[in-house]
């Protein structure tokens, strides 16, 4: 391609990137200035969106271009501040092209609460996203910060940043966005849904239907990489155990199967033993009244 061609395919990927900028501010994942949005323009170059520049008023040539290691190549405003995320991310997963990093509320919330995104409720989510993790706590603009996912990306492109935000990734820019757009709306939907009182879960068999529809719609699942599509997919994840000591626990949103263990163990006859004790208790007060009212 000429180098007229290669300025013009950056220039419209600065236009796209200002495009994702507004939906991200519209949408309210990106209070002020917040957020922010990369994408790699070649083996060493990456495009992204400046410090102190709200995401919904951005120009294209107000964004920057820094090397992988986050030094700014050129632009007149200063580079993001949390750029270290999103180049860790390539770095990690070099078929990785685009970054977006914001705070959607309802996403955040879990982040806030370290509450695992559960699995089992929707197909929609389960076949566009599948895994999400939530990665530790960090300082933000760090290495140590940047760090925290490294576990995480190699096995899915949808990160929640414990007390942060989220991190979404993609071959391209508006792949990635999509993914913050589908994470909100999901957790959106499930904190309604307690709102409203149960939250029901579909069983193994029918999460395993849903896997194996991805292969044929080209969308990776690293579950079926590892041979886990019939395993115990709706109670288990791939995040729970073996990746680092940071280990969010459900409590809002509590797996069925986790519920059934830790559900009261029955009596003899059958009724849990809450139930039991309290029956007793109730005989116990109304004989106490009972023989009161009595003398």
């Amino acid at each position: 391609m000429s180098s007229n061609g290669n300025l013009m395919s950056e220039w419209k990927l600065r236009e796209e990137m200002c495009e994702i900028g507004r939906r991200v501010y519209n949408k309210g994942f990106a209070a002020a200035n917040d957020g922010n949005i990369s994408f790699r323009l070649s083996e060493d170059r990456v495009l992204c969106t400046p410090t102190r520049v709200s995401k919904g008023f951005m120009k294209p040539d107000d964004l920057c271009i820094v090397d992988m290691d986050g030094k700014q190549v050129s632009g007149k405003r200063k580079r993001s501040s949390e750029i270290l995320l999103h180049l860790t991310i390539m770095k990690t997963r070099p078929d990785i092209k685009s970054c977006v990093h914001c705070h959607p509320p309802h996403a955040t919330a879990f982040a806030v609460a370290h509450e695992p995104i559960p699995k089992c409720t929707m197909p929609e989510f389960e076949v566009f996203l599948g895994e999400v993790a939530i990665a530790p706590y960090e300082t933000p603009g760090t290495q140590a910060f940047a760090d925290t996912v490294i576990p995480y990306v190699k096995d899915t492109d949808v990160i929640i940043l414990a007390n942060h935000g989220t991190i979404t990734c993609g071959p391209d820019l508006m792949d990635a966005y999509f993914k913050t757009e589908i994470i909100d709306a999901y957790c959106r939907i499930l904190i309604l849904t307690k709102q409203l009182g149960r939250v029901n879960y579909y069983d193994d068999a029918k999460a395993a239907e849903l896997i194996k529809i991805k292969p044929n719609l080209g969308i990776r699942d690293v579950r079926l990489e590892k041979g886990l599509e019939n395993c115990d997919l709706c109670g288990n994840s791939l995040f729970r155990e073996g990746y680092t000591d940071f280990k969010p626990e459900p409590n809002a949103f509590i797996p069925a199967k986790l519920q059934q263990a830790a559900a009261p163990a029955p009596s003899s006859n059958g009724e849990p033993m809450d139930a039991m004790v309290q029956a007793i208790t109730d005989q116990v007060m109304r004989a106490m009244n009972g023989s009161a009212s009595r003398n």
